[in-house]
């Protein structure tokens, strides 16, 4: 079935979003949200309309529109590791938009913003280990020029065991975004685990009543071919038994003089 106008120019405006999100914006760009709240609006009108697409690709459809909207909606968190998280759960499209497109775009965003979040985190951490390694070798030196005599170890062991408490707070915090994020993994593919066990289920269920269908319509139709031979010789025979009647009358009864 040809394309109406309608889904024509949702795939134009979904072509033109995901383009938008590939792009590095400004925080103030306002087009692609906007544009988004035009896809949601007109995937409801096409939902709508008697000669709408296949379940398949409306379905595609509303899973790019979720994709953007939720993409949208990572952006707007504080930190490097909501926005991480936030993506990690986001899902993007199957199917390429336009025929120029080898791979799905909305794919190919997805792997750039994961990317983009993971350089920023790396960013934030390094920063934050150089900038407690400056505030000690500074510490250290206003010690020194204070009083070169007065420095002690103990002094020192408190700068160096402040050092290390944000080495180990670091290393804590690290520790614990990797933990969530191979939680959140294994719960995504416990799911998806789910899923396709019930998706097998139900295929082999879907073949077991096929089967039986076809079993019970052979044995119906072999019933019917034998209830229409039966019914076939009967009649046979009562016209054979009516026609020898006949004859043997007219033999038997006498003629009328």
């Amino acid at each position: 079935m040809a394309a109406t106008r309608l889904e024509l120019n949702l795939m134009r405006l979904l072509s033109r979003c995901e383009a938008l999100a590939a792009e590095r914006r400004d925080p103030e760009e306002w087009r692609l949200e906007k544009y988004v709240g035009a896809l949601e609006d007109m995937l409801r009108e096409l939902k709508k309309q008697s000669g709408k697409p296949a379940p398949e690709l409306l379905n595609e459809y509303s899973r790019k529109v979720d994709f953007l909207k939720g993409l949208l909606e990572a952006e707007k968190l504080s930190s490097s590791t909501e926005k991480a998280l936030a993506n990690q759960f986001l899902a993007p499209g199957r199917t390429p938009t336009t025929t120029k497109e080898r791979t799905p775009a909305t794919k190919t965003v997805h792997l750039q913003t994961k990317a983009r979040c993971t350089g920023k985190m790396r960013s934030e951490l390094l920063g934050t280990v150089c900038f407690g390694a400056a505030a000690s070798l500074l510490l250290l030196y206003r010690l020194g020029l204070a009083s070169d005599e007065k420095q002690s170890a103990v002094e020192l062991d408190a700068v160096l065991q402040h050092h290390q408490d944000m080495q180990e707070k670091l290393a804590e915090e690290m520790l614990s975004l990797a933990r969530s994020l191979k939680n959140n993994t294994l719960a995504a593919q416990n799911v998806i685990k789910q899923d396709n066990q019930t998706l097998s289920h139900s295929l082999r269920m879907a073949d077991q009543n096929f089967e039986k269908l076809k079993d019970e319509s052979d044995r119906l139709e072999q019933h019917a071919k034998k209830s229409v031979n039966w019914l076939l010789w009967i009649m046979l025979i009562v016209v054979c038994f009516i026609f020898i009647s006949m004859i043997l009358f007219i033999r038997i009864v006498p003629k009328l003089k």
